[in-house]
């Protein structure tokens, strides 16, 4: 058998910690429990109006929830990914792989992406590179992928804490490059790694021209944790309470738009996100579409793909079935409902200069 290399046992041990952390008892700071909605005891309408297709990057999409970047590039990442694949083109969702990075130095490991659009070849697929990658390497796993977008990850903090992590955060030029080159042709999200995106990362990623964001706020899937059991010697400080949570971003993106009018064109929200109505939650406060990786991995990782099916159409079926409930029919009307934050996070929204009174204002223009 062939020794594995060091990105491809990461891949493996990032599953495996992942899984792990996603089994452990609720995430301590519940973000979306600071979040309520008022809804309307006189909904005036029903099921049948509520509509949830649309376009995605040209392509029609059935819901707007999206199976997250997870894996790739390991031998036990094939069958994971072979059945996330049927998931999406059963639902008609669109999908993200894990990082690509690992084929710049193993082309030999590109069955295990490859299998996200063989397998669904007719749905968005989001094709996934760190920030440091060149055009043309960009170019061939799109090509590679038939991708209908890539994410760019920026996970700075990841690899502060990864044992054999890169140390320079020189990514500016080459996301410049990125956008001037590829990102004519294919759309590009910038995706944070599980630690969120404040008003002043956001700003400065709009001004790269990079018009897709996927905030990706802290939750149990925390990489600086990951690769902090990955150490042989353990990282000195307790680093919980690093970055911001996917409702602090979506309030960040509000405040930059508040005080700019600037804002992302379409705004990807994932990040601890596991039951509809706290995908409901993350809609109501400016989210275009929700994505979910722990909880996708979960249910490859212990159910057969007909078992994945019953289960994710459960899910929907609930996130659906709310909508009227809150006399919506479309996921922008979700945006018309009045919230009512906790005092923590109007706190929240004060230091970062949001005026909380013009939330609802704000995320209906």
């Amino acid at each position: 058998m062939t020794p594995r290399s060091q990105q491809e046992q990461r891949k493996k041990e990032h599953l495996a910690i992942a899984e792990r952390l996603y089994r452990q008892p609720e995430f301590d700071r519940d973000q979306f429990a600071q979040v309520r909605l008022m809804h309307p005891v006189l909904p005036e309408t029903n099921m049948a109006a509520v509509h949830l297709e649309q376009l995605l990057f040209h392509k029609p999409i059935n819901y707007p929830i999206y199976i997250n970047a997870m894996t790739g590039g390991t031998a036990e990442a094939m069958p994971i990914n072979e059945k996330l694949a049927e998931l999406a083109a059963h639902f008609k969702i669109p999908m993200a792989v894990g990082s690509m990075s690992i084929l710049k130095s193993q082309p030999e490991l590109a069955d295990s992406f490859i299998a996200a659009r063989r397998l669904n070849p007719e749905c968005v697929v989001f094709a996934n590179l760190g920030a440091d990658k060149s055009p043309q390497f960009a170019q061939e796993m799109i090509d590679l992928l038939q991708a209908d977008a890539l994410q760019i990850h920026l996970n700075a903090a990841q690899e502060f804490a990864m044992p054999e992590g890169d140390q320079d955060f020189h990514w500016t030029d080459s996301l410049n490059e990125l956008q001037k080159t590829i990102g004519t042709q294919t759309p590009i999200i910038a995706k944070e790694v599980g630690f969120g995106m404040s008003a002043a990362s956001q700003d400065s990623l709009l001004k790269l021209g990079l018009e897709n964001l996927d905030l990706s706020g802290i939750s149990r899937t925390n990489f600086i944790t990951i690769e902090n059991r990955r150490r042989s010697q353990a990282l000195v400080s307790d680093y919980s309470d690093f970055g911001l949570t996917l409702v602090e971003s979506l309030l960040s993106r509000l405040a930059l738009q508040q005080a700019t009018s600037r804002t992302s064109k379409i705004t990807f929200a994932s990040g601890g996100i596991s039951t509809p109505w706290q995908a409901i939650k993350a809609f109501a406060l400016g989210a275009d579409f929700v994505g979910m990786s722990a909880y996708f991995l979960h249910l490859a990782l212990h159910h057969p793909l007909t078992e994945m099916i019953a289960i994710f159409g459960a899910w929907l079926t609930e996130f659906e079935q709310m909508l009227p409930v809150l006399g919506c029919q479309t996921i922008k009307d979700l945006q018309h409902i009045e919230l009512i934050l906790s005092p923590e996070l109007i706190s929240f929204t004060e230091q970062i200069g949001l005026d909380p009174h013009q939330i609802r204002f704000n995320r209906e223009t």
